[in-house]
């Protein structure tokens, strides 16, 4: 099972597995309240992407297409949340951003149950 959540969120027994996916440390979240098992940061967008899309909706389906294309290039690294995955039953992708419709852990958590 593949989930989502903002980091900021309390951490949950249901979570299972839970992997940091932002390039940058969530902005006042200290380590132990992250409740972090791993933080993967290469496979989060680049930092250009992550600029030019800021957090803006309007772009949403052309930074989707880009950051597809970005992991793409990063095979061994959606593998690798793959396995998490099923090593651990449950996996969610942690994101500090506010909105949650429009992020890069809602296209990881797309492609990883795609496959």
């Amino acid at each position: 099972m593949i989930k989502i959540k903002r980091v900021y969120e309390k951490a949950a027994k249901e979570d299972g597995w839970r992997v940091l996916v932002d390039r940058l440390w969530p902005r006042g979240m200290t380590k132990e309240a992250a409740h972090l098992d791993e933080w993967l940061k290469d496979v989060a967008p680049s930092d250009a992407l992550r600029k030019w899309f800021g957090h803006k909706p309007e772009k949403w389906g052309e930074f989707q297409r880009k950051y597809r294309s970005e992991l793409a290039q990063k095979k061994v690294l959606v593998a690798e949340l793959k396995k998490m995955a099923k090593e651990h039953g449950t996996l969610t992708l942690l994101f500090g951003a506010k909105d949650q419709e429009h992020n890069e852990a809602v296209v990881l958590a797309d492609i990883l149950k795609a496959k």
